[in-house]
């Protein structure tokens, strides 16, 4: 696809006006040495997005759904409409900081073999956002992480293979699986693998590509030259947060059967299936005695 761009912005949203706003506004602050187009996908949002990006930002492709999509959809939507040499998925509630774009197709460019990247995604005081280079959520990562023993243990990756804190957040190197919340796909993964798999409304459709663009032959990359600010917690998890948390656990499950059951036992797969809805029956016990209703756990 030869249309001189190198990246076509991929942002689904949801009734996150001043979020996104924040996140197109540092787009064309700190981008300066790649040509660049956005495609925002709107779930249709009630806070005035669309007014908004018709008054503020005109050049940026609008495509409406009719109702909240989720995730993956609209991502495949943006992707269909795409024409990058790269495609960028991007959560409406991130900021991007100073050359961060530029940096990772100049890195991208130079390595051939790597098909997919991400930056270094730091939480809104300054740190590192655990989740955005991970392992494959196996169940003995995603054990250690629950359990508590990879925090205990966070230079062993024995214990912390799931968020893989063994390794230097400062330098570059392959891991297992990269956030969707910045995540740089060469054109070339799109055509040989195809999209995102809209069997997953939203959460683990990352980790799902990252393994078929591995097991196609691509390297999957941190790279922490390029940084980024995500409020995760902010953007589309609040506006629904029990259909997010019940979209989370589905999710896993359908990652797990499609990806990691065949490797065991099916006495231990329904063991494992079992211990995935007492965790979902916590997590919504959990929210509904929550003041402020959202998925997950809120980052610093």
């Amino acid at each position: 696809m030869k249309s001189g761009i190198d990246i076509s912005l991929c942002i689904p949203t949801l009734d996150a006006k001043a979020l996104l706003r924040d996140c197109l506004r540092s787009i064309y602050a700190n981008t300066h040495r790649v040509t660049f187009e956005i495609i925002v996908v709107d779930n249709h949002s009630q806070d005035g997005t669309l007014e908004m990006l018709r008054d503020e930002f005109p050049s940026v492709h609008v495509i409406v759904n009719a109702c909240n999509a989720g995730f993956t959809k609209p991502t495949n939507q943006a992707l269909r409409a795409s024409t990058g040499r790269y495609a960028l998925l991007l959560n409406n509630d991130t900021v991007i900081l100073p050359d961060a774009l530029d940096r990772l197709v100049e890195f991208a460019d130079a390595h051939p073999e790597i098909g997919i990247v991400t930056p270094k995604v730091l939480n809104r005081d300054g740190t590192l956002q655990k989740q955005c280079r991970r392992g494959l959520a196996t169940p003995w990562e995603l054990f250690c992480y629950f359990s508590g023993l990879a925090a205990r243990f966070p230079n062993d990756p024995r214990f912390a293979g799931y968020l893989i804190t063994y390794l230097d957040e400062n330098e570059t190197h392959p891991v297992g699986a990269v956030s969707g919340s910045c995540m740089l796909v060469r054109r070339q993964v799109l055509d040989q693998i195809g999209l995102l798999d809209e069997r997953f409304w939203a959460y683990q459709e990352d980790t799902d590509f990252c393994v078929r663009a591995a097991n196609a032959g691509w390297k999957i990359y941190y790279y922490p030259r390029a940084q980024i600010i995500h409020y995760a917690g902010w953007g589309g998890s609040r506006v629904q947060a029990y259909r997010s948390i019940w979209e989370w656990h589905r999710s896993y499950f359908l990652y797990y059967r499609k990806n990691l059951a065949s490797r065991s036992l099916f006495l231990f797969n329904w063991f494992y299936y079992g211990v995935m809805g007492l965790k979902l029956a916590s997590a919504l016990l959990v929210n509904f005695f929550r003041k402020e209703k959202f998925a997950g756990s809120r980052k610093p």
